[in-house]
């Protein structure tokens, strides 16, 4: 019931706060590691180590712009996600709400409306491996295989650093859209535990999380910093009902549909899938003199289900006789390990690094069937191992830096590296039963020809120069030197300059190019899509059969940013950043539509043939076969403006309140689509609806206000979020198109805590506090989806919607500090 939600979430933390209780230590006097409460806009004066090689520089004295996440904020999101905590913070940082297959089951995010694979995440300044899971099916994140965010769990950060721009030079050639690093806590004494518990109003996304932190000292001049966490999240449905289901046809010719399950909403692709995750992160180090050795590493393990489109009865009715909803599975286990050495050597600074990370993936199908292979033989499996992916990567790198004195208001800092790094990426395929004939239902098992085992390497080398000529002026001229294997070789380059008029007013500005190589799971991946009705092949873009519908492979993206901002202190205790960017991107790496080879109003001989090439068999029984594709299909301008201002006021008895305001414009123009190839003529590998998650998925101007009131015991965090207008174009056919647009939107994000004693801290809170929505899709294209009786009309809410399609998610947690 929605009047018991609230009570739900607290009953979910204390459940949980029973077994935080019984491992906690009695002593509740000492304070010393209670959790950080400051604002987001507190962090400017925090010392940086992202975006420069000199040491000692703040956030609001950078050249490049740079927000400071600290793990308070982060804690205060209410989700104990490390994805939903940043773009509830960061309004340049769009989170995925919902993923089509099993992208549903590795939800990503995006920087300032680029590919998720534009950004580079790092974990203590070292480059952080990716998810094997790629995104396939169309929508604004399709491609993404970038780092999973959520394998690191929140109780370990101490602090993050977003550089919002360029800088492939400095850090390698995929940071186009910018840099997230992530630092991880050095805490030698002390530790927390945290329990938290949530629902959404509507019903759904029942979620319990356990995490600690614990710091330990084995020596005065070492650490280890252990956390760990354990987070449940159910199923969502927010889907409408299934047009097959209530059709009177099919009602009289199959009597037993009206038995199903929760009939007629028995369709529940439309929602959150369901996942158990288990974190450990350790972060250690000694100082042993003139060298310091360093670690840290992770590791989680997940397992998650989602479900997938409704199959009626009499698809194999002797088996399942009210119809079956297969689940996608997902057993995945993610680690990685860095281990270094830094110190001092002919007045050098110099590190010494390896980092290797990995993550694989099991992907299986349950509660399905494999109905050729019942028909010719009499019996099916009903759970199927569908393949593996895994993906790795090896970095070892040398930095050195010193400073050198030659005249200047300040030493000129000259830093120099090198870096070795191997990739790796596997698709295993599936049992035999899951890729017999047209294979599982719902996901068919990756086939013999979809598997192969590819690796790549590439070495660079970079050169940064920094220095300030003059005390009012910072410059920053970085060079970046890669060599691909597979791509050749790349030259990129970064000026960065800042001119302080006074203390109150500064311009800062950057220039950069970009390169960045394909993923390999852009390059490689290769599998058979299928819905009740359609069934189309992703080829890999390099293989024979996708020369045959003229793709030859994929060339790497290149890119030039440019960036111009002030920073303004209009008011004691006042910040103001201004930053106004530019990026553009030829031959953008971009996931095309369906094309059609068969079924469809228009369709591409070619397509077929390819399909026959590639060794695939698709189900009989759909009404259309086709296939999608990675292209360089596209160049794209990102036109946009950053500002985040902060304010601290005091009131004396009535506490202090830390104000912010954030907010980013982000205009997004395909300047042109790369033609076809006449294989596939009169289609297109961008079509309309392509071209619209490119361009009007995401909001262009997206707006946070925070006030952050501390009074005695008591804290009250509010945030207004408001998301302009977004919209996108769907078709049945690729020859009608229907546009559904979402109105500007404005959610409320409130959370009250109370510190019982110096230890325990309880809190209540609400994400989305009135329960939102967006707008609907378009009704013309539910109705004609409804007409045709296509079960794309339970999808009711866009994927798109910047603010998920689940409703008011409710919150209560409970903290323990010693």
């Amino acid at each position: 019931m929605k009047k018991s939600v609230l009570t739900q979430a607290v009953l979910l933390a204390l459940q949980a706060g029973a077994a935080v209780t019984a491992l906690a230590a009695e002593d509740d006097t000492s304070g010393a590691n209670a959790p950080a409460v400051a604002a987001l806009g507190d962090n400017v004066g925090a010392v940086i180590v992202t975006g420069t090689r000199r040491s000692g520089l703040k956030a609001v004295d950078s050249a490049s712009p740079i927000q400071v996440v600290d793990a308070g904020t982060l804690e205060r999101t209410g989700q104990p996600d490390l994805i939903q905590a940043l773009a509830q913070n960061l309004p340049s940082f769009t989170a995925q709400a919902f993923g089509g297959d099993t992208a549903n089951l590795t939800l990503s995010a995006r920087l300032r409306g680029l590919s998720p694979n534009d950004t580079l995440v790092l974990v203590n300044g070292k480059r952080r491996h990716t998810t094997a899971n790629l995104a396939v099916l169309a929508g604004p994140f399709q491609g993404g295989a970038a780092t999973d965010l959520n394998f690191i769990p929140v109780a370990a950060i101490d602090h993050i650093e977003v550089l919002q721009d360029g800088a492939a030079a400095q850090y390698g050639t995929d940071a186009i859209a910018g840099v997230i690093n992530i630092i991880l806590k050095k805490d030698n004494t002390g530790g927390s535990l945290t329990t938290t518990g949530g629902a959404y109003f509507d019903q759904g996304g029942r979620t319990g999380d356990v995490s600690f932190n614990k710091g330990f000292e084995p020596s005065s001049n070492s650490y280890i910093n252990l956390s760990g966490e354990h987070k449940y999240h159910g199923f969502s449905d927010r889907g409408a009902i299934d047009p097959r289901v209530v059709s009177a046809a099919n009602l009289a010719a199959i009597p037993t549909l009206s038995q199903a399950e929760g009939y007629p909403y028995v369709n529940h692709i439309s929602g959150d899938a369901a996942y158990h995750i288990s974190l450990l992160a350790l972060n250690a180090g000694v100082n042993l003199g003139d060298t310091e050795l360093y670690s840290s590493a992770t590791y989680g393990k997940k397992t998650a289900q989602s479900y997938e489109n409704y199959r009626l009865p009499n698809r194999l009715p002797k088996v399942y006789p009210k119809g079956f909803s297969p689940l996608e599975t997902i057993d995945e286990t993610d680690f990685g390990f860095t281990g270094g050495a830094r110190g001092t050597a002919a007045g050098w600074n110099w590190d010494l690094s390896s980092t290797y990370g990995r993550d694989k993936a099991d992907i299986g199908v349950v509660n399905s069937a494999n109905i050729s292979l019942y028909n010719d033989t009499g019996s099916t499996p009903t759970s199927f191992h569908a393949g593996t992916f895994t993906a790795s990567q090896w970095t070892t790198s040398l930095e050195l830096n010193r400073d050198y004195a030659v005249g200047w208001s300040s030493p000129l800092t000259v830093a120099a590296g090198l870096e070795y790094r191997r990739d790796t990426y596997d698709i295993g395929a599936g049992d035999a039963a899951s890729r017999y004939k047209e294979g599982s239902q719902s996901y068919p098992g990756f086939s013999l020809t979809d598997a192969g085992s590819h690796a790549r390497h590439n070495q660079s080398v970079y050169v940064d120069v920094a220095g300030s000529p003059v005390a009012q002026f910072k410059l920053d001229l970085a060079a970046r030197y890669e060599n691909y294997s597979d791509f050749g070789s790349a030259r990129v380059g970064k000026i960065t300059g800042r001119y302080d008029f006074s203390p109150e007013v500064a311009l800062r500005g950057t220039v950069s190019n970009g390169f960045r190589a394909p993923t390999m799971a852009e390059q490689y991946y290769s599998a058979t899509n299928v819905t009740p009705t359609q069934a189309s092949v992703q080829l890999a873009p390099n293989s024979k059969a996708a020369a045959l519908v003229g793709i030859n492979g994929l060339k790497p993206e290149k890119s030039s940013n440019y960036s111009v901002g002030l920073v303004l202190h209009p008011l004691p205790r006042a910040t103001l950043a201004l930053d106004a960017y530019t990026i553009i991107i030829h031959d953008r790496i971009v996931g095309s539509g369906t094309v059609y080879g068969s079924g469809n109003t228009v369709n591409s001989p070619a397509v077929v043939a390819a399909i026959v090439a590639n060794g695939n068999v698709l189900d009989p029984t759909v009404s259309k076969t086709g296939i999608s594709i990675f292209s360089n299909a596209a160049n794209t301008k990102n036109t946009g403006l950053e500002a985040v201002f902060s304010y601290n006021t005091n009131h004396d008895d009535w506490g202090k309140v830390d104000w912010t305001v954030a907010g980013n414009y982000n205009k997004v123009e395909v300047t042109k689509v790369n033609q076809a190839p006449s294989q596939l003529s009169p289609q297109k590998l961008l079509d309309q609806a392509a071209v619209a998650f490119l361009e009007k998925a995401s909001p262009k101007v997206r707006l946070n206000f925070g006030a952050l009131w501390k009074r005695g015991d008591w804290t009250v965090n509010l945030r207004e979020s408001v998301y302009g207008p977004s919209s996108g174009f769907a078709s049945l056919d690729n020859v009608t198109y229907y546009e559904t647009k979402i109105k500007t939107l404005a959610t409320t994000d409130l959370e009250v805590s109370y510190r019982i004693n110096k230890a325990w801290t309880a809190s209540l809170g609400a994400n989305n506090l009135f329960n939102k929505y967006p707008d609907q899709i378009n009704g013309d294209y539910l109705q004609a989806a409804r007409n045709g009786l296509n079960n794309l009309a339970v999808t009711q809410y866009p994927s798109f919607s910047p603010i998920g399609i689940n409703g008011g998610y409710y919150y209560g947690r409970l903290s323990y500090v010693f």
